[in-house]
């Protein structure tokens, strides 16, 4: 039997919410921008982020229960820009692994934002 991978043109990243009028806005301030679309009722998207996007959904249902993790170049650059939006960091982990920040949306959905470690010149 022969396998074949999927071919992947682009991979979205999905937070479910029962307010979509108010996540919007936080992932407006989370993004730094306004969605790039909203090509259905009750949902919005982010696209063309290195190959990944961000889908908001509105979803009762299974609001509040996701986990998105996004990495960024310089985590602190990235937390004094969200604090000055308003958006707290709930926490902030760090290991070999290098840097994590969690921060929470408005409907209870974690964001981790990683930091991968710095390599150094002999790496």
């Amino acid at each position: 039997m022969t396998t074949t991978s999927i071919t992947v043109q682009s991979i979205f990243a999905s937070a479910a919410v029962s307010n979509f009028d108010e996540a919007l806005i936080w992932y407006e301030k989370l993004m730094g921008r306004p969605a790039d679309s909203k090509p259905i009722p009750g949902m919005a998207q982010w696209r063309n982020m290195s190959g990944a996007g961000l889908q908001v959904w509105k979803d009762d249902e299974r609001a509040g229960n996701g986990i998105i993790t996004i990495v960024v170049p310089e985590l602190e650059v990235e937390l004094e820009r969200l604090s000055r939006q308003g958006l707290q960091l709930a926490n902030k982990i760090e290991g070999d692994f290098g840097r994590v920040a969690q921060i929470f949306d408005c409907e209870g959905n974690r964001i981790n934002l990683a930091e991968p470690p710095k390599r150094s010149a002999n790496s």
